[in-house]
């Protein structure tokens, strides 16, 4: 079974849309639409009126808690995550399923930036780019995006670590995390498209979050060196 879990914040404007061309997308497979929601506005009726699973974290309790709430309440042995804004290429989900499904790999991130998306500010973007390069030279994960909203992960992967759920950065940690402890991880180039409504992403706590996560990982990198168990979860997108 596959979940398409998504975490909403007053996203009335782009639900409907966001679920029709999930459900498109996944026809004749057997799939769950999960929608983990803190919204004031109209999103968790259209949500529900759709199909989706909706489950209600009201009030908010941030980014991180809501992902972590959004994958612990999924119910596939795939999980793809997706934002709800329509930056996602929803018709690229079950390619990136099956890479996981098939037994290829344990996760699958869905990177946007192959290059500069005209959809991305200029700021975002040499963000982002710098998040992957600390990544590479401070742990030895090759990646072009930490931060990607869409990804493939196997349940029973996630089921075997513990997450910090705090913060906005959640999605790093997803990430680089299974690459250190040796899971097999693939990278992918998506389209990152424009959005529908205005983002909530507060640029400067995303970015001390997100050094924070990097830097935490740090311990983890050299536990597995001092162990020998070598490098096989490094450079896994090269």
């Amino acid at each position: 079974m596959l979940t398409v879990a998504m975490i909403t914040l007053n996203e009335e404007k782009a639900i409907a849309k966001v679920i029709d061309d999930i459900q498109a997308a996944t026809r004749g497979v057997e799939a769950e639409i999960l929608v983990v929601d803190s919204s004031s506005d109209r999103t968790p009726e259209i949500a529900a009126a759709k199909g989706a699973r909706v489950v209600r974290q009201f009030p908010p309790q941030g980014y991180g808690r809501a992902m972590g709430r959004a994958l612990s309440e999924s119910l596939g042995d795939v999980i793809v995550t997706l934002d709800c804004d329509d930056t996602y290429p929803a018709n690229r989900i079950c390619e990136v399923a099956e890479s996981v499904a098939s037994g290829r790999c344990d996760l699958v991130n869905a990177s946007r930036l192959e290059h500069k998306p005209s959809s991305m500010p200029l700021p975002n973007y040499v963000a982002n780019r710098l998040f992957a390069l600390t990544s590479r030279v401070l742990l030895g994960v090759k990646t072009t995006d930490v931060h990607s909203g869409m990804r493939a992960y196997r349940r029973s992967m996630l089921q075997t670590m513990d997450f910090d759920c705090s913060g906005p950065a959640l999605p790093v940690e997803l990430l680089l995390k299974p690459a250190l402890l040796g899971y097999r991880v693939e990278e992918v180039f998506i389209p990152y498209l424009d959005r529908i409504g205005t983002t909530t992403l507060n640029r400067w706590s995303s970015t001390i979050w997100t050094f924070r996560r990097i830097f935490g990982l740090l311990p983890l990198r050299f536990s597995r060196r001092r162990s020998n168990l070598g490098p096989a979860a490094l450079n896994r997108f090269g």
